[in-house]
């Protein structure tokens, strides 16, 4: 914008310069050159007394002598049936038009102009002076005041630009600090607000964008009061159903420890909708917990006659979210699996490191989903399912800055890539994911 206003002040203030110095150009230019005749014809009227006088070649030569013309050899005086006093430079035919005249007249030669002026002498005679002007006099001043011209110009030109970039700059800062206030409140600080400066539209812009920043701040903690209330009315009747199953005894110990993790996915809940917006993210060894949830599925696999592999989980493998919301994508996922199969179908998950980014495949050998991109865009992939899963994990992958995908499996059912953009250099995660899919 800085520069775009600084070509603008300069193509505008050069087409005013231009339009009123080239006429002032050419004014000067004529000025010089009627001053130069000016002074010849003072210069001329001076030898009207001495002609009146006397018309001796010797008193004329004096007289001439006297004049800044006569010294500098640019006078001379033509007496009618006399000889001419002086160096001429006008032709004969020129002089006995002037002596006809009754005015002065000027002649252009090849070295200037020549001035000519009659002058009527008792007895019916005559005389011509006759003045010449060089073009040097003609022109004497006319380029130093071309160059204070051009200096000028030059001036208006430098000043405008600086006014613009001024100008420039100040809706500049003013949009650049209001672009950084929306990346810092896109990537969760909520505490950003910004002052307005700046024209009056980028100061509604920063009004509006403060507004807009104080409403996300109430949303985001009704939301996480909300959450955290919904959460802490699930422990009553939790805390029933543990005191149920401990009558039961050591039969019921499966139920009980899935009930534990139930408790303890509560406790999160309410410890994440608890925790200010700003805290940071934490990691986890991504292979670890995938080999925890397939050691934990892997009983209910067996039980259905399940086939299952997990790949890439042999070395620590580190992951930008934490361990407990990588869990629960992985046992929403699964949990799809187990659910939209019949038993006895194969499933497999596998864990691919790639540059700045980790992914995790969970491929099955089921009907698979017969539109992809439509279970993406309304969050549910079909067969009576609520795309509960998809959505957890579409969010976690998002909240990295990575991308959920559905592609078919190599299983022949459906595969669900979950990318999780590791935070070092920007990346393309979708062209990362292709690639990856390819080496896998």
């Amino acid at each position: 914008m800085r520069r775009t206003l600084a070509v603008l002040m300069v193509a505008v203030t050069s087409m005013v310069a231009l339009a009123f110095l080239v006429p002032l150009a050419l004014i000067v230019k004529e000025t010089a050159q009627s001053r130069a005749v000016a002074g010849a014809e003072r210069q001329a009227s001076a030898l009207v007394p001495v002609l009146a006088v006397t018309t001796g070649s010797e008193d004329l030569g004096h007289a001439m002598a006297r004049t800044e013309a006569g010294r500098r050899g640019l006078l001379a005086v033509h007496v009618g049936g006399g000889a001419t006093v002086g160096t001429s430079r006008a032709p004969a035919a020129e002089v006995s038009g002037a002596a006809e005249q009754t005015r002065a007249s000027t002649v252009e030669l090849d070295g200037g102009y020549v001035l000519l002026r009659p002058v009527a002498l008792d007895g019916d005679r005559g005389a011509v002076i006759e003045v010449f002007v060089p073009a040097g006099d003609l022109n004497r001043g006319v380029f130093s005041s071309w160059a204070v011209l051009t200096g000028v110009a030059v001036v208006l030109v430098i000043g405008s630009v600086l006014v613009g970039d001024r100008l420039g700059a100040r809706v500049v800062r003013a949009a650049r600090r209001l672009g950084t206030a929306a990346t810092a409140l896109g990537s969760g600080d909520l505490r950003e607000r910004i002052y307005p400066e700046g024209p009056p539209e980028l100061q509604a812009a920063a009004t509006a964008f403060n507004s807009m920043a104080n409403r996300v701040t109430q949303l985001l903690a009704a939301e996480r009061e909300l959450a955290a209330d919904l959460s802490h009315r699930l422990r009553t009747p939790l805390t029933a159903l543990k005191l149920s199953l401990d009558q039961l005894g050591p039969q019921a110990e499966p139920s009980r420890q899935a009930l534990a993790r139930l408790e303890g996915e509560v406790t999160s809940i309410i410890s994440a909708a608890r925790r200010p917006s700003r805290a940071a993210r934490a990691s986890c060894d991504a292979a670890g917990v995938l080999r925890e949830r397939l050691a934990f599925w892997s009983a209910l696999a067996e039980d259905q006659g399940r086939p299952w592999q997990l790949v890439g989980a042999g070395l620590p493998v580190r992951a930008p979210v934490p361990a407990g919301e990588l869990t629960a994508v992985l046992d929403a996922l699964l949990g799809n699996v187990f659910r939209h199969t019949e038993e006895g179908t194969a499933f497999s998950v596998t864990l691919h490191e790639g540059r700045d980014v980790v992914g995790i495949l969970v491929a099955d050998a089921g009907p698979g989903i017969g539109d992809p991109e439509a279970a993406l865009e309304r969050g549910a992939s079909g067969s009576g399912s609520t795309g509960l899963g998809l959505d957890i994990a579409r969010r976690l992958a998002e909240s990295t800055g990575g991308a959920l995908r559905l592609d078919r499996s190599s299983l022949g059912g459906a595969q669900v890539q979950v990318w999780l953009r590791v935070p070092t250099d920007p990346i393309n995660t979708e062209n990362l994911s292709k690639s990856a899919l390819k080496d896998t």
